[in-house]
């Protein structure tokens, strides 16, 4: 894994007093093996790992806020860390510093049946909260394949395959509790449906990647188990006939759950790598959830709109294990795309484009990383316009990585000049702080302006979202 060592911004006497500090406070909660830092950088893109000089695991609130107060009394920069799946960069310590570990805070608190809400800390992961309220016939639905901790989700606002139906982190959390850059603990709302009291801290905070607050407790929005799942793949001969069917699908308002798209290259993957057969074809999966009667109506108008656009519908996965396998199966894509290139490494992207962009714009991007020489299987969470592109490359050609470098500044320049985002879900970090401004203009000085005023040290994630 290629290291690159930290900017010096604090000084060895400064870090000697605060580590000194930290032991004190902490014990062996406390610590600087060069093995445990380099996992608290860790990346899978082809950015450089940039360590932290100190790893510290907090169990509560009050440790967050006392290392806060102690960083901020020694000015040394913290990183928040959950289980380190973020793609661009996040958990990087360009400037050294501290990675504040949240996995050890992971107690669900509450589950408040009747309100339908639940109050988690943030190390909790999703396929955690999920096995606890199983047995109340409620779920979490935010899905966004890896088993991230929640903190970390709404870290980066993330989303995932049921975000069409049920929303992103954004529309989740109800309210937060987070220690703010001088130690102060702030809670953010209530557990009431809606208000009208104030700024919306919570949103605010929620995709804010820790530069504005580090988040130390979360209350929920659930959703009841529905009382049948339905699901479908479906088969066309090119991925622009699939996007269209996405797009009548969405037009005429059928309420599906997922829709997923794995092109060719991802299919021949998980076919292989997840010992299924599916035609080796664009392919959509989609999954409904209702009642009986609204499940088989909406797979009957889903499964003629596939026809009309020269697809092939099949009903899928009718049971719950096989139903689990086929969505593990496009979870595990990632990995499974690996392996169309032994010994490549991953480097993933992802963009959002309006609904109506979507069939152009994947199109574009597949011609032109083919006329670029690379292997790049796509898949997407389409019935929202996400999409990611993965490049399978020799990390270690310099030609390649430069190219893959074009390729993606290519694709997020096309992903905003059709209205849509740099960025669906994998959030900003390090990697796409270049095409924040592109997108958004001025309202990155506004940004700014906030993170100054709320930490003016510049101690909380800094060299991340704002270049």
């Amino acid at each position: 894994m290629q290291h690159v060592a930290a900017e010096p911004r604090v000084s060895k006497e400064a870090w000697s007093a605060l580590s000194s500090a930290l032991q004190s406070a902490f014990s062996d909660r406390f610590q600087t093996g060069a093995a445990l830092r380099e996992q608290h950088g860790h990346t899978t893109t082809y950015l450089a790992n940039q360590p932290p000089d100190g790893v510290l695991f907090a169990t509560s609130t009050d440790d967050v806020a006392t290392t806060v107060r102690l960083c901020a009394k020694h000015g040394v920069p913290i990183v928040p860390f959950g289980v380190g799946t973020s793609l661009e960069g996040q958990v990087n310590a360009p400037f050294g510093g501290v990675s504040l570990d949240l996995s050890r805070m992971n107690t669900v608190l509450a589950v408040n049946g009747d309100d339908m809400d639940c109050v988690i800390q943030p190390g909790v992961t999703r396929k955690q909260l999920n096995a606890e309220l199983r047995d109340q016939g409620l779920f979490f639905p935010i899905d966004p394949g890896a088993d991230a901790t929640l903190g970390g989700m709404a870290s980066t606002r993330a989303s995932g395959t049921n975000a069409v139906r049920y929303g992103t982190m954004k529309d989740a959390v109800l309210s937060l509790e987070a220690v703010m850059a001088d130690g102060r603990v702030i809670r953010t709302g209530t557990r009431a449906r809606k208000s009208s009291a104030g700024y919306d801290l919570t949103r605010l905070l929620i995709g804010s990647e820790g530069t504005l607050g580090i988040i130390t407790e979360m209350t929920l929005r659930l959703h009841g188990i529905p009382e049948a799942i339905g699901s479908v793949a479906a088969s066309f001969s090119t991925v622009g006939e699939a996007c269209e069917a996405v797009i009548a699908t969405s037009q005429y308002g059928i309420p599906v759950a997922r829709i997923e798209l794995l092109d060719p290259l991802t299919v021949k993957a998980v076919n292989a790598y997840s010992n299924l057969s599916f035609a080796e074809q664009p392919l959509l999966l989609v999954e409904f959830h209702g009642s009986e009667k609204g499940v088989a109506e909406q797979t009957a108008l889903f499964s003629s709109i596939v026809s009309e656009f020269g697809g092939h519908a099949t009903p899928a996965a009718n049971s719950p294990e096989e139903r689990n396998r086929q969505w593990q199966a496009r979870h595990d894509a990632y990995w499974a795309s690996l392996q169309l290139r032994p010994g490549a490494q991953g480097y993933t992207t992802d963009v959002c484009v309006p609904i109506s962009k979507l069939a152009e714009c994947v199109t574009e991007a597949q011609n032109r990383a083919k006329a670029a020489g690379f292997d790049a299987p796509i898949v997407g969470h389409v019935g929202d316009g996400n999409f990611h592109v993965l490049l399978l490359l020799d990390m270690e050609n310099p030609d390649e990585i430069s190219r893959a470098k074009d390729y993606v500044a290519w694709l997020n320049h096309l992903a905003v000049s059709v209205g849509g985002t740099c960025t669906g879900e994998h959030g900003i970090g390090q990697g796409k702080q270049q095409f924040l401004r592109e997108e958004l203009g001025d309202a990155c000085d506004v940004m700014a302006a906030i993170k100054q005023a709320l930490d003016p040290q510049d101690l909380l994630n800094p060299g991340k979202i704002l270049a």
